[in-house]
């Protein structure tokens, strides 16, 4: 099994840029060390994802990303049957597979999921570190390498979506917040390539917005979208415009929102 998978097609080859804002580093690769499961939690577009993407790097090891749904299935996890011209055989599925490589297995926004397919990670996240595959009468023992990790936004909770008790305390946690403005204009400037003068103005821009958070909008500008706003600059699209429509348009269709931000974004840049 383990000579019919590619690991290196899992491997990150050049250093995601990160910019830490305290110890998370250290905090992360200790809990990597212990082979402790991991959960990140912050607002959207705050870096949690190039968080896991530069540690996966840094400790050279394999990571497989699972964009967690609400329609995704135990089996679209752990594996299943599949018919083709030979009869049937079964396929991996990714949870499976950096069980068995060794990978550092990433679920994003795990509370997408349904609650009933998220239990199937718990064999993993204990001292037993197996994960049965019932359909094939199969226990994985999980590769010395392996590490489960798994992030969500705290902002979305609600009683249908959370994490059972069950399932929280097999983890050790990070919290990930939106980094200081300083910090922030420096990713922005290094991710989109313009000066941090004009970043730090964006930066300006996502914090209105993010004042705003309970306050018309359900979540604020992310670091990400400040980026997208940049990227356009750099094509020659005035300021402005560019906020407009990387920064406004794409959060809410609220008139009286929409007018506050579109003000505030006319007055940093005028």
């Amino acid at each position: 099994m383990m000579s019919e998978i590619d690991i290196e097609q899992y491997k990150i080859t050049e250093e995601p840029f990160y910019q830490a804002q305290e110890d998370e580093v250290e905090l992360y690769q200790a809990a990597y060390e212990s082979r402790l499961p991991m959960m990140v939690k912050g607002p959207t577009g705050c870096g949690k994802s190039r968080f896991i993407e530069h540690m996966a790097w840094k400790l050279g090891k394999p990571l497989i990303t699972v964009a967690c749904n609400e329609d995704m299935t135990a089996s679209d996890l752990v594996g299943r049957y599949l018919l083709d011209a030979g009869g049937t055989r079964w396929l991996d599925g990714p949870l499976t597979i950096a069980a068995r490589i060794g990978a550092i297995c990433y679920l994003d926004e795990v509370v997408e999921a349904r609650q009933d397919t998220t239990v199937v990670i718990h064999p993993l996240t204990d001292h037993r570190r197996t994960l049965p595959l019932d359909k094939k009468g199969e226990q994985v023992t999980a590769h010395d390498h392996f590490q489960l990790v798994i992030s969500y936004n705290p902002g979305y909770q609600s009683l249908m979506k959370d994490l059972k008790q069950s399932t929280k305390q097999r983890f050790v946690g990070l919290d990930f917040d939106y980094a200081p403005s300083q910090v922030e204009a420096d990713i922005v400037a290094k991710e989109a390539g313009i000066d941090t003068e004009t970043a730090m103005k964006l930066v300006k821009i996502g914090e209105t917005a993010r004042n705003l958070k309970g306050h018309g909008l359900d979540e604020g500008i992310s670091t990400r979208l400040l980026v997208y706003a940049a990227n356009l600059m750099n094509k020659g699209i005035a300021p402005n415009k560019a906020c407009r429509m990387a920064l406004v348009r794409p959060i809410t269709d609220d008139a009286d929102i929409r007018g506050t931000l579109d003000h505030a974004i006319d007055a940093i840049f005028a």
